[in-house]
């Protein structure tokens, strides 16, 4: 057996139970308690904490802690670590998605084409209750996995892309992060045929094909606040400033990043949202516990004033039916 074959072997064995004695732990080796005695010291010289103590109960062991070094899985392990992230990947454990697929896509760079067939196939075979919190957009893991995969090289991707209008376009990208905001994935990437950097909703991204050009970021942006921006007021018709008249640690306790992005102004807090909709802004901002000023747009005033001209006509009204009965 040779010495990189003897040191997994021992990996294994250190793995498989707390402690082993030395002279036992070399017989099953086939090698002196001298050879043992230096494969333990490689194995720490990789990053293994390797412990050793003297006396009638002692031995070695292998304790947490340090930096994490490889680990050695045999095939149903890696098999059951893949499925496992993919399933957190898919929603399975709220709160984790981000760090299941980028831990997923450390582990499928590795997996041997036999273990990654087996994955697949199970997979495959698999169905899964949605959570009743709502509905997410359908994720090719596969595809997150290569996305995610570009980010951490990086490297240039070519894929499709579906718009919101239902319009298909080839896009060549320079991949910088994902986003993972409720239940819908986000890329963050240049866009090298429009010079500027965009946000693309994985699931409507098509045939993600690596390049194997890689790539050197230069200013990129802030990707969560990227998302976020562009979730708040980019993607709609009407785009509005107002001022709220209270600090911007209350204002960030109401108003969620996905809502509207917010802006320190002195002491108060400069709100920029959008909508397809002015009446929407307007009933938004009448259901914050603060005044505020518009800024702009000069007809979110108008839909404002006509919303509190019908709040008080209702108030009216309810206050004449109650009189009537009274």
């Amino acid at each position: 057996m040779d010495t990189t074959s003897r040191l997994l072997r021992l990996l294994s064995l250190l793995q498989a139970r707390p402690t082993w004695a030395g002279p036992e732990l070399a017989q099953r080796l086939g090698v002196t308690t001298r050879t043992l005695r230096r494969d333990m010291a490689r194995l720490r010289e990789h990053g293994y904490p390797v412990e050793a103590e003297s006396g009638p109960h002692g031995g070695y062991r292998l304790v947490a802690g340090g930096a994490l070094p490889p680990l050695l899985l045999n095939d149903d392990e890696a098999i059951a670590v893949a499925l496992s992230l993919r399933a957190a990947a898919g929603g399975s454990l709220p709160g984790l998605e981000d760090s299941a697929v980028a831990a997923l896509a450390k582990i499928e760079q590795v997996l041997p084409g036999k273990l990654r067939g087996r994955v697949e196939n199970l997979e495959s075979a698999t169905v899964r209750l949605a959570r009743r919190t709502g509905t997410s957009a359908a994720i090719d893991l596969s595809a997150l996995v290569t996305l995610a995969q570009a980010c951490r090289g990086p490297e240039r991707l070519r894929f499709t892309y579906t718009d919101g209008s239902g319009v298909t376009t080839e896009r060549h990208v320079e991949p910088y992060q994902l986003v993972h905001a409720g239940r819908r994935w986000y890329l963050v990437a240049r866009d090298r045929d429009r010079e500027a950097w965009r946000s693309f909703r994985v699931d409507r991204i098509g045939a993600a094909t690596p390049t194997g050009m890689r790539v050197t970021h230069h200013d990129p942006p802030d990707a969560a606040a990227f998302v976020a921006e562009g979730l708040a007021v980019g993607a709609y018709r009407y785009q509005a400033r107002i001022l709220l008249r209270i600090p911007i640690n209350r204002a960030s306790a109401m108003i969620h990043p996905a809502v509207g992005v917010l802006e320190r102004a002195e002491n108060d807090t400069l709100l920029r949202i959008g909508g397809d909709d002015l009446d929407w802004i307007a009933r938004y901002l009448a259901s914050l516990d603060c005044r505020f000023t518009i800024l702009d747009p000069p007809e979110l005033d108008d839909a404002v004033r006509a919303l509190a001209a019908r709040l008080a006509e209702d108030a009216t009204a309810h206050a004449g039916e109650d009189a009537m009965r009274g």
